[in-house]
């Protein structure tokens, strides 16, 4: 097996013209990346892959005088050019570097060499998700994948960058990655891409051993003597230059293709009732023939379907994705712990320092115990509240998870005792009255009043206050299910935003960012109940998920990750809000809530139901590149150019809508199916 590894190289750098022949200690940063790579193990050849561009002949002529293979292709299309490289160079398999990372650790490369050819995988990487520090990226994948890329690939992001259709067509090519073993290496930024990176590399260079290619062991050692170093080049953002790489095609036509997805489907359901085990991630809420009903993998804010259709994703994961796919805090906190195990015999310190941060963070919170999702969590809620005050009966308003207690009292009660659903007794939003006329009814007779302390039209202080005072007064406990709003709206929950403190709260979704894992906490002469009250699980001290709980929790107090869900949150919700005005559709469609977790409402139009409309704005949006349920789900990791194409996608689907009222045909134009409700749990303007 013959293995290449051709550098990537140019001249015209937007940021920093000509940076891979700029002077860095006493050679060009192109004879750092050079000499690395021949001491790569497993590495038979060195190939600099630059364009015709004249430009870019100096490059050539610096390989000629430097006795360095060199080859010339297409300016844009790199992808052919590295197919082309390769294909000359009669090698099995290709190590992609490129010239802007002078501290490349050959070890650290052979070992993404080994991991390929080890696996048996067509791609393997470093670079994604990130973990290394970045400059020390390389990617690994055979020739035949690179061909087949090159034949394949259409969309201008994928030839531009080489890689990204080969390490997102996860349908298609089997992927490894290399994760670093060292913790909080992904913020270190070791590339040259601007002026403050060549200060930053001169000042490290010139601190590093003489005669050998430095490895990322002499880099840290050298940063870590000198931390000062790290601030010359601070604040930049990672791959600044790739960011169009990653930018979902949008395209008119064709429409992308879900053949992958009904062909998965068909397979699964043999074996799963609906083939999804969440309703709402099923293909019952999907347009029939018209969606992605399987994904792959996410990165950031965004994710891949098993056909290789990319998305912005406003769903992130019905909202447990908080940070964004493949946070690398969190990911390093996970493995750290993997090292140590997942679930233990007895209780580990995990668990107390847990519950030591949420007692910190939210105020209700006194004492705390774990669970897996938000359902655990609020119906432990009930059944302490039942336990504490004697009493049975539940006031619910908003939506409280599958548990007979509550779902007994909504249309999808089948297999429920009508004796327990009977217990359960709904109010309406916003509705002091109603709630205090329900209490009255049966007097001494309720538990508790449990409600979501933010929903589409409610997010009021006062009317919190008032439930609490109405609550109480009829001697009920008062429990805020702040699965949603825990760690979105403010690190505390919404009580921590709005100001009022219930007797008990239940958290659970961002908690982990994707991790399962809830929590139940609350007053502790409530709590104190969970001695005889009997709520224990095998996982409920799971490891893995305490540790991703801990990391969210740290970063967001590290980090402005609250104050950005917000103004990305509103940014997205002016843009959309505008382009409903411009379509003239304000009658039929709104966005209500707040910018975290921003609703949208569709409404009945004289000419078609407001279910057919949702049902073609949600065709819309997923072929032009946006994952959508009913809300923008927005996590930190949303960034500009996520907001532009959601904001390209709504400008499309809004049209189409607009169109198809106008001329009377939009049911017709369907396609598919209406998509009817789960059920309905939130009221909307």
């Amino acid at each position: 097996m013959t293995t290449a590894a051709i550098v990537q190289a140019r001249m015209g750098s937007t940021r920093l013209p000509g940076k891979v022949l700029a002077p860095l200690a006493d050679r060009p940063v192109l004879d750092w990346v050079v000499a690395a790579a021949r001491r790569i193990p497993g590495v038979d050849q060195v190939i600099v892959a630059t364009s015709v561009a004249d430009a870019d002949a100096a490059i050539a002529d610096w390989c000629a005088a430097n006795d360095v293979a060199c080859h010339r292709g297409p300016e844009q299309d790199v992808l052919r050019r590295f197919a082309e490289a390769a294909t000359g160079a009669g090698a099995d398999t290709i190590l992609r570097l490129t010239a802007d990372c002078p501290f490349l650790d050959p070890q650290v490369c052979g070992a993404v060499l080994a991991l390929l050819r080890r696996s048996g995988a067509d791609y393997a990487t470093n670079a994604e998700p990130a973990s290394w520090p970045d400059g020390l990226d390389c990617e690994a994948f055979t020739t035949a994948a690179l061909t087949r890329a090159d034949r394949d690939a259409g969309a201008a992001g994928d030839r531009e960058h080489v890689t990204p259709y080969i390490r997102h067509g996860r349908g298609q090519f089997s992927v490894r990655t290399l994760p670093c073993p060292l913790p909080g290496l992904s913020h270190e930024r070791w590339t040259l891409d601007t002026p403050a990176d060549l200060d930053f590399l001169s000042a490290v260079a010139a601190r590093l051993p003489a005669g050998r290619p430095a490895s990322h062991i002499d880099v840290l050692r050298v940063l870590d003597d000198n931390p000062e170093l790290r601030d010359i080049n601070a604040g930049q953002i990672r791959n600044a230059g790739g960011a169009n790489a990653l930018e979902p095609a949008v395209p008119a036509a064709p429409r992308p293709s879900y053949a992958r997805s009904a062909a998965m489907l068909e397979r699964a359901e043999k074996v799963i009732p609906l083939g999804s085990q969440t309703f709402s991630k099923s293909h019952i809420q999907m347009p029939e023939g018209a969606a992605p009903l399987f994904l792959s993998h996410g990165r950031g804010g965004r994710v891949w379907d098993v056909d290789g259709n990319r998305y912005v994703d406003l769903v992130c994961g019905l909202l447990p994705v908080v940070l964004g796919y493949c946070d690398p805090d969190v990911d390093q906190a996970i493995r750290a712990q993997l090292d140590n195990g997942i679930s233990f015999s007895l209780a580990t310190e995990l668990e107390s320092a847990l519950a030591e941060r949420l007692v910190e963070i939210i105020p209700c919170a006194e004492m705390v115990r774990f669970g897996k999702n938000g359902t655990d969590a609020t119906s432990a809620a009930i059944r302490l509240a039942r336990a504490f005050t004697g009493r049975d009966r539940i006031a619910v308003c908003g939506y409280h998870g599958w548990q007979d207690w509550y779902v007994g009292a909504t249309t999808r009660d089948k297999g429920v005792p009508a004796a327990v659903s009977a217990l359960t007794h709904r109010f309406p939003d916003n509705d002091t009255a109603a709630l205090d006329r329900l209490l009255r009814q049966h007097p001494n007779e309720f538990a508790a009043v449990i409600l979501e302390p933010v929903t589409g039209q409610t997010a009021s202080g006062a009317y919190l206050e008032t439930v609490r005072d109405i609550t109480h007064r009829h001697g009920a406990v008062l429990v805020f299910d702040e699965v949603i709003t825990g760690f979105r709206f403010a690190l505390g929950g919404a009580q921590a935003w709005l100001g009022v403190t219930p007797d008990l709260a239940s958290f659970g979704k961002a908690m982990g960012n994707g991790m399962p894992i809830s929590a139940i906490v609350g007053r502790a002469d409530i709590m104190a109940e969970m001695e005889q009250v009997f709520l224990s699980g095998t996982f409920g001290g799971e490891a893995l998920s305490l540790a991703a709980s801990i990391a969210v929790i740290d970063k967001m107090r590290r980090e402005p990750v609250i104050e950005r869900l917000w103004q990305t949150g509103e940014r997205l919700a002016a843009e959309v809000r505008g382009l409903i005005a411009r379509h003239r559709l304000d009658d039929v469609v709104s966005l209500v809530g707040q910018p975290p977790w921003t609703l949208l409402s569709i409404r009945d139009h004289p000419r078609a139901r407001g279910a057919a409309i949702k049902t073609m704005f949600k065709r819309e949006m997923f072929a032009n590149g946006v994952l959508i349920g009913g809300s923008h789900n927005i996590c930190h990791a949303h960034d500009d150019t996520d907001i532009a194409v959601v904001a390209r996608a709504y400008d499309r689907t809004l049209a189409r809508i607009a169109g198809a009222l106008d001329g009377d045909r939009l049911e017709a134009d369907l396609g598919c199916p209406v998509i009817e409700p789960v059920f309905s749990v939130r009221t909307q303007p």
